[in-house]
Parts: C-alpha cells; sequence; structure tokens
C-alpha cells in the first residue's frame, strides 16, 4: 500500500481487535480478498490500512497498486465505483 513506512520509522503498536460480521457486495469482496492474498496480508489488516489512510486523507495504493485492483475488478467483473457509494440495494 503506499505510504507505508520502514519499520523503524514507524515501530510496531500493539492493539485489540475484535471478531466482527459486516455484510459486503460480493464482487467487492473477492477483490479485497484478492488484493490481500497478492500482499501475503489479512483481510483484516488491508481494510485497517484503506480505512487508517483515508481517516487521514491519504492515498491507500500507488500506481501499481491500482493497476493490480483495475485487474482484479476484471477478473471478478466487479463494475461498481466510489460514485455507487451508500446507493447499494441488496436484490
Amino acid at each position: 500500500m503506499a505510504g507505508q513506512q520502514k519499520p523503524s520509522q514507524n515501530p510496531s503498536r500493539k492493539i485489540e481487535r475484535v471478531q466482527t460480521g459486516v455484510r459486503i457486495e460480493k464482487r467487492l469482496l473477492k477483490v479485497l480478498k484478492g488484493f490481500a492474498e497478492y500482499h501475503d496480508m489479512s483481510l483484516g489488516n488491508l481494510i485497517e490500512g484503506i480505512v487508517l489512510h483515508a481517516f487521514e486523507g491519504k492515498a491507500p495504493f500507488s500506481e501499481k497498486n491500482l493497476k493490480k485492483i483495475k485487474d482484479l475488478k476484471s477478473i471478478y467483473e466487479l463494475d461498481l465505483t466510489w460514485q455507487d457509494s451508500h446507493k447499494l440495494e441488496e436484490s
């Protein structure tokens, strides 16, 4: 993910994680899981990174990662965009 710092610049922090159940669009989840697998990280770790970047107004992805996401979106036929946010209804 973009904006990652070397461990020496940003030491590990001890946190407490909780298990949660969230409902998410099926194809979006496939893209997220594929991207997490590509980076050898957990889905939770990926989501935490995306959210923490967003909270600081920072872009979470490099150009290389955006290309990978575009490829995954094509593979999983994900045609949703930011314009669809908060407008999705379950069928």
